[in-house]
């Protein structure tokens, strides 16, 4: 079925121009002027006025994350893929969660591949590192051969790694072209400081922030940085940066010369800060129990900096929803209430309006965060990523012009409240097509469970 989709304003590789793309079948075949044309299409679509995008890429999901024996994530990857569906991401990579002690890489891989055969759009998955010995390096060997080349470890939670696991995992995904993502936080010191507010019976949400100071965050990503540069600049990958200081060691070291890190923040840390734990009361304050925490208007503005200077690579979500009921367990102890909130829909809407419409980045710099810089940094592009001949047709059709507030029941998010309710944005969400097919329109959702497909990602050599 060859589609053309005429007139729209498509941000390419090479730029941003006014011209028409050719899909045909699962993929883009060409792109130019095709006004006189005497081709013959199965559908054309006029997107005069439309910003023409390649599909969206959120690199960092939790779909039906098992976070306790109690708690799991209320988004499966089907109601979690229609809700990226609807906001413009077109392919997700999902952190799997952790399996049972001393469980074998495998575990859970297998477990998720099976979870995600209902995504409506297409997936890959970060494995996750719960102990390190000699044999899960060398599974760890074989899972970057099979197309999982990026692997997850934690320097706190129950199945923290230490310094030398970090180490022997970097160069190990070095060596093999693969690369590390870490959850940075200094685990003693956090659960020190839960510990002695639970003793002074200092419970409300505010505390579940003040237990986290900015330095543990910094702390864990300058040791991670270090061990990174011993294992001669092995490929590492911080995740939802929260701090300005921790994004400033990213900075530092890159001038000192190490090449090969990444730093991922999210859109709760650009747009809310820790006023919401105490403003709205300790309530409200447990919707926003996430880790690392959100912080201070200070480190809003300075992540911005990072986003706009380039030091940011990535704005993914840390999509990891809860019902109320869920966060209400902590209203006598913070420490009872689930950590995470949802944003697969709503992050290509918040950063359109927050960044490109007020003035903070470019179109293009847009396009980079959200989607061919994931899929450079995870093996993906350019089939993934780019509005390019031979890449897959994975487009977003997005009107600069609508205004919507959002809200909780515009949302398609199996989460019963929105972190940014009321909150106005610019841009709307037209078409989105994946590998080809319409799978939403003017916000009706049109794909099928089971449509996405598993996507083995290269490694870099």
């Amino acid at each position: 079925m060859k589609t053309l989709i005429r007139g729209g304003i498509c941000v390419t590789p090479q730029g941003v121009t006014e011209e028409d793309l050719l899909l045909d079948g699962e993929k883009i075949v060409a792109l130019g002027d095709f006004s006189n044309s005497k081709d013959r299409y199965d559908r054309v679509i006029d997107a005069a006025g439309m910003l023409v995008l390649p599909g969206l890429i959120d690199a960092h999901t939790h779909m039906e994350l098992q976070q306790s024996p109690e708690f799991r994530s209320v988004d499966d990857f089907y109601t979690g893929t229609v809700a990226a569906a609807m906001g413009g991401t077109t392919t997700i990579i999902d952190h799997i969660g952790f399996g049972p002690a001393g469980c074998e890489l495998g575990y859970s891989i297998e477990k998720y591949q099976e979870k995600a055969k209902k995504s409506v759009i297409d997936y890959s998955f970060h494995g996750v590192i719960q102990h390190v010995d000699e044999k899960i390096l060398e599974e760890l060997r074989g899972w970057v051969q099979k197309g999982i080349p990026s692997f997850k470890a934690y320097s706190t939670y129950g199945f923290k790694i230490d310094d030398r696991g970090m180490y022997q995992l970097l160069q190990t995904l070095r060596a093999e072209g693969g690369l590390l993502c870490v959850h940075a936080e200094n685990d003693e010191m956090t659960n020190y400081l839960r510990e002695r507010f639970l003793e002074e019976n200092r419970t409300d949400a505010i505390y579940h922030a003040l237990s986290r100071p900015n330095e543990t965050e910094a702390e864990s990503v300058d040791t991670m940085v270090n061990l990174a540069s011993m294992a001669e600049d092995a490929p590492l990958y911080i995740v939802h940066t929260s701090t300005g200081e921790g994004m400033e060691r990213i900075e530092f070291a890159r001038e000192s010369g190490q090449e090969n890190l990444y730093c991922e923040t999210c859109p709760q840390y650009l747009l809310l800060d820790e006023a919401a734990y105490f403003e709205k009361g300790n309530e409200e304050g447990l919707k926003y129990i996430m880790a690392p925490p959100l912080r201070s208007v200070e480190d809003r503005e300075a992540l911005w900096r990072g986003v706009e200077e380039g030091i940011v690579d990535v704005i993914a979500t840390d999509h990891c929803p809860f019902l109320l009921k869920d966060k209400h367990k902590g209203l006598e102890d913070f420490t009872k209430a689930p950590g995470g909130a949802a944003g697969v829909e709503e992050r290509p809407r918040l950063i359109f309006s927050e960044g490109v419409m007020k003035g903070r980045i470019s179109l293009g710099r847009y396009v980079d965060l959200m989607s061919a810089n994931p899929a450079k940094i995870f093996g993906l592009y350019p089939r993934k990523g780019a509005l390019a001949v031979g890449s897959d047709a994975d487009i977003l059709l997005l009107d600069p012009m609508i205004k919507e507030t959002l809200t909780v029941d515009g949302l398609h998010s199996s989460c019963d409240y929105c972190a940014y309710e009321g909150m106005e944005m610019t841009g709307g969400i037209h078409m989105v097509f994946s590998r080809g097919k319409l799978i939403v329109e003017d916000g009706v959702f049109m794909g099928s469970r089971g449509d996405g497909q598993f996507l083995p990602r290269s490694a870099k050599k």
